[in-house]
């Protein structure tokens, strides 16, 4: 069995990778192959690349507020699309309210600043299915 496949990316103008790069690191850590989209991708791109690269989870690295704007539609292309990965959101810019907002929208998981390295990894084994 293949390892779990993420996708890690951040949305439009934000350009604050080293949170992405933290996360990639420590997923990889974890035995997970991550596949680094990097800064100033838009919905349609973070799909494409999903696609190609059969990722069974995406995680979006958000230190601006775009991504509130952002991920209807990049949750509504993947629905077009067929696809059922789940969408991963973490940043220091997540709040409670934020993260509440974006798990009633239909996002997998949200992480503020104070996520714990075992939370996120733990959570990302669950929604690839519990596979590690």
């Amino acid at each position: 069995m293949r390892p779990i496949r993420v996708l890690i990316a951040m949305l439009g103008l934000d350009q604050h990778e080293v949170g992405g790069l933290a996360v990639a690191r420590l997923l990889r850590d974890a035995g997970m192959e991550v596949v680094y989209a990097g800064r100033f991708n838009l919905p349609a791109g973070i799909v494409k690349v999903s696609l190609e690269e059969s990722v069974d989870v995406i995680g979006l690295s958000c230190h601006s507020w775009e991504y509130l704007y952002y991920v209807d539609e990049l949750l509504q292309l993947l629905h077009e699309q067929g696809l059922d990965t789940p969408v991963v959101v973490g940043g220091s810019v997540v709040t409670p309210a934020d993260a509440r907002n974006l798990l009633d929208r239909g996002v997998g998981a949200a992480f503020g600043p104070t996520a714990v390295p075992a939370e996120i990894i733990a959570k990302m084994i669950q929604l690839a299915g519990g596979r590690t």
